[in-house]
């Protein structure tokens, strides 16, 4: 048994497949299979190991906020970085959610915010989410003040 991640694009599969491999670290596409006039059909990649299949099915099956990728880097450099690159031409969302140019949902969350969520101190923690819920692209110094100061 497998699991895998299945999203279906209108005609921009290929493109997005290349954008999202270069974009996060130990990815790479896996295959491409063509329509006879040589057009993507379904793209497999893997981002950082985790596999995802691409289709070019048409219009009528947009994308939503419902379903996102979250991508957990270790810094606020790989914070900016990853997030300046995947909003272009997209649009910024709150709490680390962005869509990207082809409407796909992405969360991009810095690692050392989860233990500041995770506290036993419920006053903290509560202080690192009203912050949190303040912000589009996360700002982890603005998070960790948060919890510090309260």
């Amino acid at each position: 048994m497998s699991v895998n991640t299945f999203l279906w694009f209108d005609s921009d599969a290929e493109e997005a497949a290349n954008r999202y491999t270069a974009l996060i670290p130990n990815s790479r596409v896996v295959e491409i299979n063509r329509h006879p006039d040589g057009s993507a059909f379904i793209v497999t990649i893997e981002l950082d190991g985790h596999p995802y299949t691409l289709m070019n099915g048409g219009p009528g099956h947009p994308f939503t906020d419902a379903a996102s990728i979250q991508v957990i880097v270790d810094t606020q450099t790989e914070v900016d970085q990853l997030w300046d690159a995947l909003v272009d031409g997209g649009e910024p969302g709150p709490c680390g959610w962005l869509t990207d140019r082809h409407g796909l949902s992405w969360q991009v969350v810095p690692a050392p915010l989860l233990p500041l969520l995770n506290s036993e101190n419920p006053t903290k923690a509560a202080a690192v989410a009203t912050t949190l819920r303040t912000m589009s692209k996360l700002d982890l110094k603005s998070l960790q003040d948060a919890y510090d100061q309260a």
